[in-house]
Protein backbone atom coordinates (compact mmCIF):
# COMPACT_ATOMS: atom_id res chain seq x y z
CA UNK A 1 0.00 0.00 0.00
CA UNK A 2 1.25 3.16 -0.97
CA UNK A 3 1.67 5.67 1.37
CA UNK A 4 0.83 9.49 0.99
CA UNK A 5 3.15 12.23 2.21
CA UNK A 6 1.05 15.50 3.32
CA UNK A 7 3.13 18.63 2.71
CA UNK A 8 3.65 21.79 1.23
CA UNK A 9 5.24 20.67 -1.97
CA UNK A 10 4.74 22.96 -5.25
CA UNK A 11 2.47 21.25 -7.37
CA UNK A 12 4.29 21.13 -11.07
CA UNK A 13 1.20 20.58 -13.12
CA UNK A 14 -1.09 23.41 -11.51
CA UNK A 15 -1.15 26.37 -13.64
CA UNK A 16 0.62 29.46 -13.01
CA UNK A 17 -1.31 32.19 -11.98
CA UNK A 18 -1.65 35.55 -14.34
CA UNK A 19 -0.64 38.83 -13.06
CA UNK A 20 -2.57 41.64 -11.69
CA UNK A 21 -4.16 43.37 -14.75
CA UNK A 22 -3.51 47.05 -14.28
CA UNK A 23 -5.89 49.62 -14.74
CA UNK A 24 -6.39 51.37 -17.95
CA UNK A 25 -4.57 55.06 -17.53
CA UNK A 26 -7.68 57.67 -16.88
CA UNK A 27 -10.08 54.83 -15.51
CA UNK A 28 -11.21 55.49 -11.81
CA UNK A 29 -11.76 53.34 -9.01
CA UNK A 30 -14.56 53.00 -6.77
CA UNK A 31 -14.78 55.16 -3.88
CA UNK A 32 -14.23 53.04 -0.40
CA UNK A 33 -17.26 53.50 1.56
CA UNK A 34 -17.41 56.38 3.96
CA UNK A 35 -18.69 56.84 7.32
CA UNK A 36 -21.48 59.29 7.29
CA UNK A 37 -20.35 62.71 8.50
CA UNK A 38 -21.74 64.66 11.09
CA UNK A 39 -24.00 68.00 9.76
CA UNK A 40 -21.79 71.02 9.74
CA UNK A 41 -22.57 73.76 12.29
CA UNK A 42 -25.04 76.35 11.15
CA UNK A 43 -24.16 79.06 8.90
CA UNK A 44 -21.20 76.80 7.24
CA UNK A 45 -21.54 75.01 3.89
CA UNK A 46 -20.51 71.83 4.32
CA UNK A 47 -17.20 70.70 1.79
CA UNK A 48 -18.07 68.39 -1.03
CA UNK A 49 -14.88 66.59 -2.03
CA UNK A 50 -14.96 65.18 -5.79
CA UNK A 51 -12.90 62.29 -7.24
CA UNK A 52 -10.45 64.12 -9.52
CA UNK A 53 -8.12 61.69 -11.76
CA UNK A 54 -4.31 61.89 -11.52
CA UNK A 55 -2.65 62.77 -14.44
CA UNK A 56 0.83 63.10 -15.95
CA UNK A 57 3.15 65.54 -14.55
CA UNK A 58 3.23 67.16 -17.75
CA UNK A 59 -0.31 67.70 -17.88
CA UNK A 60 -0.35 66.34 -21.84
CA UNK A 61 1.08 69.89 -22.85
CA UNK A 62 4.48 70.31 -21.11
CA UNK A 63 2.77 72.02 -18.05
CA UNK A 64 2.44 70.35 -14.67
CA UNK A 65 -0.98 70.41 -12.73
CA UNK A 66 -1.63 71.99 -9.66
CA UNK A 67 -3.93 70.57 -7.44
CA UNK A 68 -5.69 71.97 -4.16
CA UNK A 69 -5.27 70.17 -0.59
CA UNK A 70 -8.99 68.90 -1.13
CA UNK A 71 -8.30 67.01 -4.40
CA UNK A 72 -9.64 69.32 -6.58
CA UNK A 73 -7.76 71.26 -9.55
CA UNK A 74 -6.80 75.12 -9.51
CA UNK A 75 -7.86 77.33 -12.01
CA UNK A 76 -11.41 76.88 -14.37
CA UNK A 77 -13.69 74.77 -14.25
CA UNK A 78 -16.36 72.48 -12.52
CA UNK A 79 -15.29 72.41 -8.50
CA UNK A 80 -11.97 74.27 -9.05
CA UNK A 81 -10.53 76.59 -6.89
CA UNK A 82 -9.29 80.06 -7.26
CA UNK A 83 -5.47 80.71 -7.67
CA UNK A 84 -4.93 83.36 -5.63
CA UNK A 85 -7.00 81.95 -2.24
CA UNK A 86 -5.04 81.46 0.67
CA UNK A 87 -3.63 78.12 0.47
CA UNK A 88 -3.49 77.60 -3.04
CA UNK A 89 -1.14 77.62 -5.86
CA UNK A 90 -1.53 79.64 -9.28
CA UNK A 91 0.49 79.29 -11.98
CA UNK A 92 1.95 81.84 -14.15
CA UNK A 93 3.24 82.13 -17.94
CA UNK A 94 7.18 83.37 -18.19
CA UNK A 95 6.77 87.22 -18.69
CA UNK A 96 3.04 87.37 -16.72
CA UNK A 97 2.57 90.18 -14.62
CA UNK A 98 1.34 88.09 -10.95
CA UNK A 99 0.21 91.62 -9.96
CA UNK A 100 -2.18 93.24 -12.59
CA UNK A 101 -2.48 96.08 -10.57
CA UNK A 102 0.69 96.92 -9.71
CA UNK A 103 1.38 98.16 -13.83
CA UNK A 104 5.33 98.70 -12.73
CA UNK A 105 4.01 102.19 -10.80
CA UNK A 106 6.17 103.35 -7.61
CA UNK A 107 4.57 105.14 -4.94
CA UNK A 108 6.28 108.78 -4.40
CA UNK A 109 5.64 110.34 -0.98
CA UNK A 110 4.09 113.52 -1.56
CA UNK A 111 3.94 113.62 -5.06
CA UNK A 112 0.21 114.48 -7.01
CA UNK A 113 -1.11 111.20 -9.26
CA UNK A 114 -0.52 113.07 -13.11
CA UNK A 115 -4.12 113.72 -14.73
CA UNK A 116 -4.35 111.96 -18.00
CA UNK A 117 -5.74 113.86 -21.28
CA UNK A 118 -9.47 114.45 -21.12
CA UNK A 119 -9.33 114.20 -24.96
CA UNK A 120 -7.60 113.99 -28.52
CA UNK A 121 -5.34 116.04 -30.08
CA UNK A 122 -6.43 119.52 -31.07
CA UNK A 123 -6.63 121.08 -34.39
CA UNK A 124 -4.80 124.11 -34.62
CA UNK A 125 -7.80 126.42 -35.22
CA UNK A 126 -9.60 124.82 -31.84
CA UNK A 127 -6.16 124.87 -30.15
CA UNK A 128 -5.97 129.13 -30.63
CA UNK A 129 -9.99 129.37 -29.56
CA UNK A 130 -9.91 127.15 -26.89
CA UNK A 131 -6.77 129.40 -25.32
CA UNK A 132 -9.37 132.14 -25.61
CA UNK A 133 -12.50 130.96 -24.77
CA UNK A 134 -11.81 127.68 -21.99
CA UNK A 135 -8.10 127.81 -21.31
CA UNK A 136 -8.58 124.88 -18.41
CA UNK A 137 -10.08 122.85 -20.42
CA UNK A 138 -7.29 123.37 -23.35
CA UNK A 139 -4.17 123.17 -21.41
CA UNK A 140 -5.26 119.77 -19.65
CA UNK A 141 -6.46 118.42 -23.11
CA UNK A 142 -3.23 119.26 -25.24
CA UNK A 143 -0.58 118.51 -22.06
CA UNK A 144 1.04 115.82 -23.67
CA UNK A 145 0.67 116.70 -27.03
CA UNK A 146 3.59 119.16 -28.45
CA UNK A 147 2.58 122.04 -30.51
CA UNK A 148 5.15 123.07 -32.15
CA UNK A 149 3.56 123.72 -35.68
CA UNK A 150 1.22 126.25 -34.27
CA UNK A 151 3.86 127.93 -31.71
CA UNK A 152 6.60 128.47 -34.33
CA UNK A 153 4.07 130.04 -37.01
CA UNK A 154 1.93 131.95 -34.55
CA UNK A 155 5.22 133.43 -33.02
CA UNK A 156 6.92 134.13 -36.16
CA UNK A 157 4.30 136.14 -37.25
CA UNK A 158 3.63 138.06 -34.36
CA UNK A 159 7.56 138.59 -34.69
CA UNK A 160 7.00 140.05 -38.19
CA UNK A 161 3.95 142.71 -37.21
CA UNK A 162 5.51 143.70 -33.65
CA UNK A 163 8.18 145.97 -35.55
CA UNK A 164 5.62 147.99 -36.61
CA UNK A 165 3.72 148.04 -33.22
CA UNK A 166 6.82 150.36 -32.10
CA UNK A 167 7.13 153.86 -32.67
CA UNK A 168 10.64 153.86 -33.30
CA UNK A 169 11.21 150.58 -35.07
CA UNK A 170 8.09 151.45 -37.39
CA UNK A 171 9.83 154.80 -38.68
CA UNK A 172 12.89 152.89 -39.58
CA UNK A 173 11.50 150.26 -41.55
CA UNK A 174 8.78 152.28 -43.21
CA UNK A 175 11.73 154.72 -44.37
CA UNK A 176 14.42 152.18 -45.26
CA UNK A 177 14.55 150.84 -48.21
CA UNK A 178 13.25 147.20 -49.48
CA UNK A 179 16.25 145.65 -49.43
CA UNK A 180 17.14 146.92 -46.14
CA UNK A 181 13.12 146.63 -44.51
CA UNK A 182 12.81 142.91 -45.21
CA UNK A 183 15.84 141.72 -43.46
CA UNK A 184 14.87 143.98 -40.34
CA UNK A 185 11.56 142.49 -40.37
CA UNK A 186 12.14 138.96 -40.95
CA UNK A 187 15.10 138.98 -38.12
CA UNK A 188 12.05 140.19 -35.70
CA UNK A 189 10.00 137.33 -36.87
CA UNK A 190 13.35 134.75 -36.04
CA UNK A 191 14.21 136.69 -32.79
CA UNK A 192 10.73 136.44 -31.15
CA UNK A 193 10.64 132.92 -32.03
CA UNK A 194 14.04 132.37 -29.85
CA UNK A 195 13.09 134.68 -27.51
CA UNK A 196 9.85 132.44 -26.81
CA UNK A 197 11.26 129.15 -27.10
CA UNK A 198 14.33 130.61 -24.15
CA UNK A 199 11.44 131.50 -22.10
CA UNK A 200 9.11 128.78 -22.42
CA UNK A 201 12.25 126.58 -21.31
CA UNK A 202 12.46 128.74 -18.52
CA UNK A 203 9.10 128.51 -17.24
CA UNK A 204 9.28 124.50 -17.86
CA UNK A 205 12.57 124.16 -15.35
CA UNK A 206 11.37 126.37 -12.83
CA UNK A 207 7.57 124.20 -12.56
CA UNK A 208 9.98 121.51 -12.75
CA UNK A 209 12.02 122.70 -9.73
CA UNK A 210 8.49 123.37 -7.58
CA UNK A 211 7.64 120.02 -7.86
CA UNK A 212 5.36 119.78 -11.73
CA UNK A 213 5.80 116.75 -13.42
CA UNK A 214 4.52 117.88 -16.92
CA UNK A 215 6.31 117.04 -20.29
CA UNK A 216 8.57 120.17 -21.82
CA UNK A 217 7.41 120.04 -25.37
CA UNK A 218 3.65 120.95 -24.31
CA UNK A 219 4.85 123.17 -22.20
CA UNK A 220 7.32 125.27 -24.25
CA UNK A 221 4.93 125.08 -27.31
CA UNK A 222 1.57 126.47 -24.95
CA UNK A 223 3.97 129.60 -23.70
CA UNK A 224 4.77 130.61 -27.04
CA UNK A 225 1.05 130.88 -28.09
CA UNK A 226 0.37 132.52 -24.68
CA UNK A 227 2.41 135.05 -25.10
CA UNK A 228 1.74 135.91 -28.30
CA UNK A 229 -1.81 135.55 -28.28
CA UNK A 230 -2.32 137.66 -25.15
CA UNK A 231 -0.71 140.44 -27.02
CA UNK A 232 -2.18 140.49 -30.22
CA UNK A 233 -4.78 142.79 -29.52
CA UNK A 234 -2.38 145.36 -28.24
CA UNK A 235 -0.81 145.13 -31.30
CA UNK A 236 -3.15 145.57 -33.43
CA UNK A 237 -4.25 149.02 -31.61
CA UNK A 238 -0.59 150.00 -31.34
CA UNK A 239 0.42 149.58 -35.38
CA UNK A 240 -2.46 151.98 -35.98
CA UNK A 241 -2.99 154.13 -32.73
CA UNK A 242 1.14 154.24 -32.06
CA UNK A 243 2.78 152.95 -28.82
CA UNK A 244 1.88 156.64 -26.65
CA UNK A 245 -1.75 156.23 -27.14
CA UNK A 246 -3.45 156.03 -24.03
CA UNK A 247 -5.64 153.89 -25.05
CA UNK A 248 -3.05 151.29 -26.24
CA UNK A 249 -1.40 151.45 -22.76
CA UNK A 250 -4.34 150.91 -20.98
CA UNK A 251 -4.55 147.72 -23.38
CA UNK A 252 -1.23 146.63 -22.81
CA UNK A 253 -1.61 146.34 -18.98
CA UNK A 254 -5.12 144.81 -19.09
CA UNK A 255 -3.52 141.83 -21.57
CA UNK A 256 -0.37 141.52 -19.73
CA UNK A 257 -2.38 140.67 -16.73
CA UNK A 258 -4.68 138.32 -18.93
CA UNK A 259 -1.26 136.34 -19.86
CA UNK A 260 -0.53 135.94 -16.41
CA UNK A 261 -3.82 134.27 -15.57
CA UNK A 262 -3.27 131.98 -18.43
CA UNK A 263 0.33 131.07 -17.74
CA UNK A 264 -0.71 129.86 -14.04
CA UNK A 265 -3.96 128.16 -15.95
CA UNK A 266 -1.30 126.35 -18.50
CA UNK A 267 1.62 125.39 -15.61
CA UNK A 268 -0.78 124.24 -13.69
CA UNK A 269 -2.56 122.07 -16.10
CA UNK A 270 0.25 120.97 -17.73
CA UNK A 271 2.31 120.57 -14.30
CA UNK A 272 -0.30 119.60 -11.57
CA UNK A 273 0.51 122.72 -9.82
CA UNK A 274 -1.59 125.02 -6.97
CA UNK A 275 -1.46 128.69 -8.48
CA UNK A 276 1.05 129.91 -6.09
CA UNK A 277 3.30 127.71 -7.30
CA UNK A 278 2.22 127.85 -11.53
CA UNK A 279 2.89 132.01 -11.18
CA UNK A 280 5.96 131.55 -9.48
CA UNK A 281 7.13 129.73 -12.64
CA UNK A 282 5.67 132.19 -15.00
CA UNK A 283 6.71 135.06 -13.42
CA UNK A 284 10.16 135.49 -15.43
CA UNK A 285 8.00 134.90 -18.11
CA UNK A 286 6.04 137.61 -17.48
CA UNK A 287 8.23 140.33 -16.50
CA UNK A 288 10.76 139.47 -20.05
CA UNK A 289 7.08 139.93 -21.46
CA UNK A 290 6.51 143.25 -19.82
CA UNK A 291 10.38 144.47 -20.42
CA UNK A 292 11.13 143.01 -24.73
CA UNK A 293 7.70 144.17 -25.68
CA UNK A 294 5.44 146.30 -23.99
CA UNK A 295 7.34 148.11 -21.65
CA UNK A 296 9.46 150.42 -24.35
CA UNK A 297 5.53 151.16 -25.28
CA UNK A 298 4.04 151.68 -22.03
Amino acid sequence: MAGFRIGRGRDNNRTPQQPPRQQPYGSQQAAPHQAPQAPAPYGQQPYAPQQWPQQAAAGGHGEPEYYDPHGGPVGQGPGAYPGDAPGYTQAFAIGEDPYPYNQGATYQAGAAQAAAPTGPRLPWKELLRGIVTRPGATFLQMRDYPVWGPALTVTFLYGLLAVFGLDEARKDVINATLSKAIPIVLSAGVAFVICGLILGAVTHTLARQLGGDGAWQPTVGLSMLVMTLTDAPRLLFAMFLGGDNMFVQVLGWATWVAAGVLFTALVGKSHDLPWPKALGASAIQLIALLSIIKLGTL
